[in-house]
């Protein structure tokens, strides 16, 4: 029976699935409470209109339209400067609200800047709508300087109350999802390399195997919960205080981590000991990482106490390198001689150019030990990053004042002037997204004053709705809009139909009214709450001065406007969508990963090389590689937020993202590789040209994906692996930078390391070939997609978007 099935739905339970932690609900109670209060103490007490308008609307700003996370303290420092920057508006606005010409500018002006902000931190992001109507309110009502003190007070007063409720009513729970999920994977992960040594030192027991592969389903996981949680946010979450611009990091870091933990091979002596050693120091490392994570400034000993542990395995495994590798049937025959008695006379070896047998055996001696260099130097990024977090959070109020920063982070200013500069870029999507926004409420605020509409700022609002998106979803979105705003209007105008000019009803209503304004675009629909919106503008007006339903019709031609003002200069601004940004900003950033990584090849490569100048580290191909990852996160982002279907699969999109980040933090390995590098104990010319040949190949597959994801042209096949050229960097190594001791140096190892590096991102190509294809419109390739289905089932992103929360609320 009917009765029966809806007696088991639980109302708590179905409103926490469509508004996750009760964020929408906690929001929409708080302004429920305070805006009808204020607007009361305005409107009753006070008796000046302009205040109480201006308290009404800046307590549903600052308590509907912002949501600051992080401890109560730093939420409440964002909140108090919403209030201040919100105040300067006010002022501001109304300035420029004399004149039809001068208003526009300012509006124009005004909402370039507040949208462009959000670059520069998350929480200037969150907070732009809040901002955007602290501007649009006082410059779309025209009134003369004079207004300036009570619009002033009446949005003071919304300040403060604001201040109060967030601490007092229904305080959010301090929890940061995003550190808490890096904890968590930093242990899973930690257990994964633990079980992984545990089988290998139990000779394969099948228990063991059993253990070590549930450990390893564990911490995929967990990178995925820290993969969703960073996705699932409508803006990138970092700020611009310091531990939140660190903890971002932790997300690629360990995602690579967990790419990278491969079980160490076996060779002819059994089990290595030495990877194995670095493996239980790296497992150490991670647990200090995620008990520092847990605890806010907590003391760094235990961890720079185990990651002095990985150091000195680290060091002792790079040694036994040097000291065991099977270089005997390397050796030419002429070089016995020099050896002394001390060598003995080995059957001929195969020739090392062609491939061989004693080449494999050399590069295989090396690839378990290479293997755990990898993840040592991952493993030491991460503790770096927990560090400098712990770091950030102990220094004292004097040092965060001054701005004094942890040895190694850049301080605040370079940074937001590194984030801005990033985003400076003809293809940039948050930049076209600022200049349309800033375009578009312009000229709402211009068609407005021109055409003398009743009530102007409804028309800047009505495009401020709809501005949310690209433009070819804000005719969908305008829609939508106009058809809640009709449904406010039937239903706000049957209420005043039957009420009245009976104020006292009208009070009552608004609570309610705004209760629901807050709720419905989280529990409900876009179009919902801009209904509910629109029945709260008309119960307010009519509480100001009454007139009747007519109010709600002359909203509906307003949001009509300005909806159309949008959808011009959408179209105007932004005239491809979401998709062809997002593959411009793939491109782009595989380019200028690509071109970072055969930079550090370049640089390692001539360090010590007597005949070529030692080059210079590549910070500026870095900083160019960064901001090329940050602008396809916003990309991505912004895809992601899109209405409607998806012609691109997230799946496929979301293996091309973490492929940039992978091929990044290679690079990163590579420069980390050669950074402490001397002067070579031979010459290194010989072999330096295999690797730069070697570089050289890999990074122009990259090039060519870059160009196919833009023009749709054939995708190069993924590169085989050359054993060839594996022949003759053996043979440059042996001849020129091996000692007659039977001693490799260190820069012999670096090159051998420094290959393997560009043979794992030689490996990636085949892994986002299908996607790639894919996302440039090609079929897939015969044989691929098997293969790539069982790839996906570890994809982070498939399904982020319907986890999503709703964003945004009514305008």
């Amino acid at each position: 029976m009917p009765g029966v099935r809806l007696a088991h739905v639980n109302p708590l339970r179905w409103l926490g699935q469509r508004d996750r932690g009760f964020a929408a609900l906690r929001r929409a109670t708080r302004t429920a409470i305070i805006m009808p209060a204020m607007f009361a103490l305005g409107d009753k007490v006070i008796g000046n209109p302009q205040v109480a308008t201006f308290a009404a609307f800046g307590s549903f700003a600052m308590l509907l339209l912002a949501d600051f996370g992080g401890p109560m303290a730093e939420r409440l420092q964002a909140q108090a400067a919403l209030a201040v920057t919100g105040g300067v508006f006010v002022c501001l606005a109304t300035l420029a609200s004399q004149a039809a010409w001068l208003a526009a500018v300012a509006m124009a002006v005004a909402g370039f800047c507040v949208l462009f902000a959000g670059v520069v931190s998350s929480v200037l992001a969150g907070a732009s709508t809040a901002l955007l109507l602290a501007f649009i309110l006082p410059v779309s009502l025209a009134a003369p300087a004079s207004a300036v003190p009570g619009r002033l007070a009446g949005w003071a007063m919304a300040g403060g109350v604001a201040l109060v409720a967030i601490a007092l009513l229904w305080p959010a729970p301090a929890h940061d999802r995003l550190r808490g999920a890096a904890a968590a994977a930093c242990r899973a992960l930690a257990a994964r390399l633990r079980a992984g040594v545990a089988y290998l030192l139990s000779g394969m027991d099948e228990q063991f195997a059993l253990d070590r592969d549930h450990a390893a389903a564990q911490s995929d996981q967990a990178v995925e919960a820290l993969r969703s949680s960073f996705l699932a946010m409508p803006y990138r979450p970092t700020g611009l205080s310091t531990p939140a611009r660190t903890t971002v990091r932790l997300v690629d870091e360990l995602a690579w981590l967990n790419s990278i933990v491969i079980q160490p091979g076996l060779h002819r002596d059994g089990v290595h000991r030495a990877p194995l050693r670095v493996k239980e120091a790296a497992a150490a490392v991670l647990d200090r990482a995620a008990d520092l994570l847990d605890s806010r400034g907590g003391n760094s000993g235990e961890l720079d106490a185990a990651v002095a542990e990985l150091a000195a395995a680290r060091a002792e495994m790079q040694e036994g390198v040097m000291t065991g590798l099977p270089v005997r049937s390397l050796r030419p025959a002429n070089d016995r001689a020099v050896a002394g008695p001390r060598v003995q006379p080995e059957p001929p070896a195969s020739d090392p150019a062609a491939g061989g047998e004693p080449v494999s055996e050399f590069i295989t001696s090396l690839d378990p030990a290479f293997r755990a260099e990898e993840l040592s130097y991952a493993v030491s990024l991460i503790a770096r990053t927990a560090g400098l977090t712990a770091a950030a959070e102990r220094r004292s109020w004097r040092d965060r004042w001054l701005g004094r920063q942890p040895e190694g982070v850049p301080g605040t200013l370079s940074a937001a002037r590194e984030r801005i500069t990033s985003y400076l870029e003809p293809h940039s999507v948050w930049l076209h997204s600022s200049l349309r926004g800033a375009a578009g409420l312009g000229l709402a605020v211009l068609v407005a004053r021109l055409t003398d509409v009743q009530h102007s700022f409804w028309v800047v609002l009505g495009a401020l709705s709809v501005l949310r998106s690209n433009a070819l979803n804000t005719g969908q979105d305008a829609v939508r809009a106009i058809l809640g705003t009709v449904a406010g209007f039937v239903i706000g105008a049957a209420l005043l139909v039957g009420i009245g000019t009976n104020t006292t009803v009208l009070w009552f209503l608004l609570p309610l009214a705004v209760f629901l304004a807050g709720v419905a675009p989280a529990v409900i629909s876009f179009a919902g709450g801009q209904a509910a919106f629109t029945v709260t503008l008309m119960i307010l007006f009519n509480i100001i001065q009454p007139t009747g339903w007519r109010l709600g019709l002359v909203r509906i031609e307003d949001i009509a406007i300005g909806a159309g003002v949008s959808l011009v200069v959408g179209v105007l601004f932004w005239p491809r969508g979401a998709a062809a940004a997002l593959r411009r900003a793939l491109a782009e950033a595989y380019a200028d990963v690509a071109g970072y990584l055969a930079s550090t090849v370049r640089f390692g490569t001539s360090r010590g090389d007597p005949s070529t100048p030692a080059l210079p580290a590549p910070a500026g191909d870095a900083a160019r590689a960064a901001a090329a990852s940050r602008r396809l996160d916003d990309a991505f982002r912004t895809y992601l937020a899109e209405r409607g279907a998806k012609r691109l699969r997230l799946a496929d999109v979301a293996g091309l993202v973490n492929g940039v980040a992978g091929l990044r933090l290679e690079a990163d390995a590579v420069l980390d590789l050669w950074r402490g590098g001397g002067q070579a104990c031979g010459d290194v010319a010989a072999a330096r040209q295999e690797i730069l040949g070697t570089a050289e190949r890999v990074t122009s597959w990259y090039d060519g994906l870059a160009a196919t994801l833009i023009t749709g042209g054939e995708l190069p096949q993924p590169l085989a692996h050359d054993t060839a050229a594996d022949g003759r960097l053996v043979q440059a190594v042996r001849r020129d930078l091996l000692g007659n001791d039977g001693t490799a140096s260190a820069t012999a190892v670096r090159v051998i390391w420094t290959g393997d590096h560009l043979d794992v991102v030689r490996r990636l190509q085949a892994a986002i070939t299908s996607p790639a294809r894919a996302t440039a419109g090609q079929p897939p390739a015969a044989g691929s997609g098997q293969p790539y289905r069982r790839r996906l089932r570890r994809n982070p992103a498939v399904g982020i978007a319907a986890r999503r929360p709703a964003q945004g609320a009514p305008q």
